[in-house]
Formats: C-alpha cells, structure tokens, sequence
C-alpha cells in the first residue's frame, strides 16, 4: 500500500516522482519515518512514493526498539535459510507488482523519475534499473515494467543485481530473485559486462555499516565506470538523520536528478 505525507498541496501533485522501497523486516510506513530528512530537505523538487515489499517477515531486529508496534512487516526476498521460499519467477513477479501497485495508487501526477532503496530495497532498486536497461528503457517511452526512470539512490545496498524480468536473459553474475545473497558465489571481478549497472546511481554507504564492503562491491563491480557517486557518512546500517548527513546526501541527488534532466 502507498503511504505518503497526508493531504500535500496541489503543487506537490505535480512534482517528479521517486518510488522508494524499504529494507527487508520493515514496511513504507517506518521508512517513510526513516527517510523523514531526506523527504523535508528534498520536499520543493521531488514527490517520494513508498511502497510495501510482498512478502510477511518478522521485524528486523534494528527497528525493534523504535518501530516495533508498527506491524506488519515485509520482506522483497529471502535472506535467512528459515525464511518460507517461492519460487524465484513469482518473487520477481511479486515485487516488480508491489512496486507498480504502489505508482498506481499514488495520487501524483508528475513523471516517474528514480527509485530509492535501502538495503534489501537498494538491491531490488539496482535490479530494477538494470531491468529497465535490458528492456530498452532508454528511450522517451517507458519500458513494460515500470517506468523510464532516469537515476536509482543505492543505500547500503548489497550485491548481487537480481533478475526481475522473464524477458531478460541472464549473465553471469544477477541471480535468481529467489536466491540468498550470502550463498551467492558468482561474483564479477570488474563492471566489464552484462552485469552491470549504466543508469546513473547515487550510493550512500556508512563507514562504520558492518556490510560497507560488500556495498562497495555493489557500486565497483555492479555500475559501469563514470554512472556511479558516492556519499559517504560516519554511521552504521541505517539511514542517515543529522542535518549535515542528509545535506551531504541530498545535494547529491538533486545534482544527479539536474544532470539527468529529472528535475
């Protein structure tokens, strides 16, 4: 379900559009709360958009404490071996139809632009992107799966890119939707091929998230060379809060929205 800011003025109607997708235990409501900076500071040139992962999940144990009675909570894929499994077509078509139940009832009517992700959204973000590019979605009309969007916001997301789309042949190095990240093997050496990513990126990586390495991954090995920037902030997994953070995370999207002619 879309959960927005209530009652938006009639010119926010109009802003270009953002699709944001939560980390894997959590739910739009709580990332919505969690994005709360990015969304004031960015508030006068975009229109952000959350959207609920398919699938039931336990909370992740980081929101506990502060976001615990805010249940239901969702997941985009599996990344515990106790998680139920679905097979990888339908995760795929689950997502990729949580993402467009989401655009559909949001009640903007600007153009889709970009996609955020935190997380185990980042990596459903990047595959998304990388989809869009399979797809020919580099043209004026927006590909069949979603929408012609022109830079993804990678945050503290892992590898590898995921197949999201039937259609799309599968190289080497993006796994099936249904397959746990951490028992992925596959891994690339370079950004020289089918795997990567050329839509343009923003990556927010904190230097003390004990996944920081693999988000590095993400980014080097994942995103052709000169498409991807990189924000970097002194804080763990989670999004940053403190005004200078989110200045520092918000300029860079609003300089990659301008360069890709978005806003």
């Amino acid at each position: 379900m879309t959960r927005n800011t209530a009652d938006p003025p009639p010119s926010a109607l109009a802003l270009p559009r953002v699709l944001c997708l939560h980390g894997g235990g959590v739910n739009a409501q709580v990332f919505r709360l969690q994005c709360r900076g990015l969304i004031t500071r960015l508030a006068p040139s975009l229109r952000f958009v959350f959207a609920d992962a398919p699938f039931d999940s336990d909370p992740h144990e980081a929101i506990v404490s502060f976001y615990g009675d805010c249940a239901p909570f969702y997941r985009w894929q599996r990344w515990q071996h106790d998680q139920p499994e679905v097979p990888g077509a339908d995760v795929a078509a689950l997502a990729v139809a949580a993402c467009r139940r989401a655009m559909d009832e949001d009640a903007g009517t600007g153009p889709w632009v970009g996609v955020l992700g935190f997380s185990q959204g980042a990596k459903v973000a990047a595959s998304l992107l990388w989809a869009q590019e399979k797809l020919g979605g580099d043209g004026e009309q927006p590909p069949p799966l979603l929408a012609h969007f022109r830079f993804g916001v990678i945050m503290a997301g892992g590898p590898p890119l995921i197949r999201l789309d039937a259609r799309v042949p599968a190289p080497r190095h993006v796994a099936d939707a249904t397959h746990l990240s951490l028992d992925f093997d596959d891994w690339p050496e370079s950004s020289d091929g089918e795997h990567a990513l050329s839509i343009p990126t923003v990556h927010v990586h904190g230097l003390l998230d004990p996944g920081l390495e693999r988000h590095r991954q993400l980014m080097q090995t994942y995103c052709k060379p000169g498409t991807a920037w990189l924000v970097e902030w002194q804080g763990d997994h989670r999004l940053p809060l403190k005004p200078r953070d989110v200045e520092a995370v918000a300029t860079q999207i609003l300089q990659l929205a301008e360069r890709t002619g978005a806003i």
